[in-house]
């Protein structure tokens, strides 16, 4: 970041760090231009009205570039003494959106690769999501869908009934924040019977015969884990859950 002074008609007023995105400046300059022009302030001087339209659905990347902006615009408010209600509004709407604001289980830190010492190349992305363990679903989108672009078609989930019946309108609504449904994916409707969503996972990631991919396996099952280790071919990077 880099450091900017706001001064109006010559007179400094204090000073913001502005964030290296493309529109930060622009940002910053037409806001304080138009407070110097006493012109109405409000979060269109940032934002078009397709912008804003936009920003109340998920964006890819979790709107990181606006929500700085947005600070920076609401910093300049707190400088000049201009209300940055709205700006604070949309902030906590895109945070929830989003699911950044209280979104705490970091994926990443957990995955580890099982099946071999060093990670070796691969050309193609495939989640099998015990999604009964993994109802966070902000942190699956942001964590490892998008870094490694993961085709809907290369995600594969399973739930057992009773869970289904619990929990398939929370998983629905968490899902609709980013323009997904179950149907979305490769889910699978599972009879009832012990491990039957596990044993259905398992069986999609055998059919497949993946070579030369990523396959990432969200379970906390011991046994399942072990499972898809068995199976997976060595030209293959598994990741997989530790404790």
């Amino acid at each position: 970041m880099s450091k900017q002074k706001v001064s109006i008609e010559y007179k400094y007023r204090g000073s913001v760090e502005l964030p290296e995105n493309t529109d930060a400046k622009d940002v910053f300059f037409r806001t304080k231009q138009a407070y110097a022009n006493h012109e109405k302030m409000s979060i269109n001087l940032i934002f078009s009205n397709h912008k804003l339209s936009k920003l109340r659905s998920y964006q890819k990347g979790g709107s990181e570039n606006e929500l700085e902006n947005l600070n920076l615009y609401i910093e300049l408010g707190e400088i000049l003494g201009f209300d940055t209600g709205d700006a604070k509004k949309l902030k906590g709407s895109i945070e929830i959106t989003n699911d950044t604001a209280h979104s705490n289980f970091n994926i990443t830190k957990r995955l580890k690769l099982i099946n071999k010492k060093q990670k070796s190349k691969a050309d193609k992305n495939y989640l099998f999501w015990d999604i009964e363990n993994f109802s966070g679903i902000g942190s699956i989108f942001s964590q490892i869908i998008e870094p490694y672009d993961i085709d809907d078609e290369n995600i594969f989930m399973a739930a057992n009934p009773d869970s289904l019946y619990l929990k398939r309108a929370e998983w629905e609504a968490n899902l609709y924040d980013y323009g997904k449904t179950l149907n979305s994916f490769n889910f699978i409707k599972c009879g009832h019977g012990k491990d039957v969503a596990d044993t259905l996972l398992l069986d999609n990631f055998k059919q497949l015969n993946l070579q030369n991919a990523n396959v990432f396996m969200l379970t906390f099952d011991r046994d399942l884990k072990e499972r898809f280790t068995t199976a997976t071919h060595n030209s293959n990077n598994l990741f997989i859950m530790a404790k």
